[in-house]
């Protein structure tokens, strides 16, 4: 993609000057609660302002939509999956980042018309970029990757279950567990994609559907070989009324996943409501 290096080193510009000076070293009023179980830090809206200018700078004409502006303002999700849009998560694992821990990432993604055509995502403290544009392959640290499974007896699965009602957690772990190795989640979805690639984890599930959150990821698991999905087997795409998402490194391991996650018993979704 032409854009690509200029992306690549916004992120890596934004990540060196204003989130790796301030992890471990943030202030108490540096840290505010954003809603039940979240939080917001000065470095996700300075990174996001930062990012936001140097898109603009780029001279696509598209829309420019981040994380901490449409928390201020829910109707700049409308329309989303109209024309051509970037997204901004400027500081994905946020109560990582505040919490002194790794892992936490920053992602971008240029859509358009709902249909992810670029993304990337950085770990800024070990550097690695993951990148994929849409039909031309996915790239690791610039070389061409294709999804391998865990190798696991198993299937390895993280389960984002922790935004569910205690009583529907219960009913989704107990069906996983019979099926699959439940591993814990990062609670980053910037470290969750790229594990899905690379051997670590087979499938990923989670049950909020933010574009930026899954736009970027989506893209390079899909465009590795994976298969990423909504609970009802649809395809998941930018601006879609799918509920939640089901990730997994291959469509093979996508079924053994939706066969333990996805039947009736689990409570997410009827299996008759199946597409896949």
């Amino acid at each position: 993609m032409p854009l690509h290096e200029e992306v690549t080193a916004l992120m890596r510009g934004v990540a060196a000057e204003v989130v790796l000076p301030r992890f471990r070293a943030l202030a108490a009023e540096d840290v505010a609660i954003k809603s039940a179980g979240e939080v917001v830090t000065i470095v996700d809206r300075e990174a996001e302002l930062r990012l936001h200018d140097g898109l603009a700078a780029l001279g696509l004409g598209a829309r420019i939509l981040g994380e901490e502006a449409a928390e201020e303002d829910p109707a700049l999700l409308d329309n989303v999956d109209e024309g051509l849009v970037w997204l901004i998560d400027p500081l994905d694992g946020t109560a990582n980042f505040a919490a002194g821990r790794a892992p936490f990432g920053m992602m971008i993604a240029l859509v358009e018309n709902g249909s992810t055509v670029a993304g990337w995502m950085l770990d800024p403290l070990t550097g690695r970029l993951c990148h994929a544009v849409r039909g031309m392959g996915a790239i690791c640290d610039g070389a061409v990757i294709r999804a391998r499974p865990s190798g696991a007896l198993r299937p390895r699965a993280a389960l984002g279950t922790h935004f569910l009602a205690p009583d529907r957690r219960a009913r989704v772990h107990a069906e996983a567990d019979l099926q699959l190795d439940v591993v814990a989640v990062p609670r980053c979805a910037a470290e969750s994609y790229p594990r899905l690639v690379l051997g670590q984890d087979d499938a990923a599930l989670f049950q909020r559907i933010l574009p930026w959150d899954h736009a970027a990821g989506a893209l390079f698991v899909t465009e590795a070989g994976g298969m990423v999905t909504h609970w009802d087997g649809s395809p998941w795409r930018v601006g879609g009324h799918g509920v939640g998402v089901l990730a997994a490194a291959s469509p093979r391991l996508w079924e053994r996943a939706a066969d333990a996650l996805l039947r009736p018993a689990a409570g997410l979704v009827e299996r008759d409501r199946l597409a896949a």
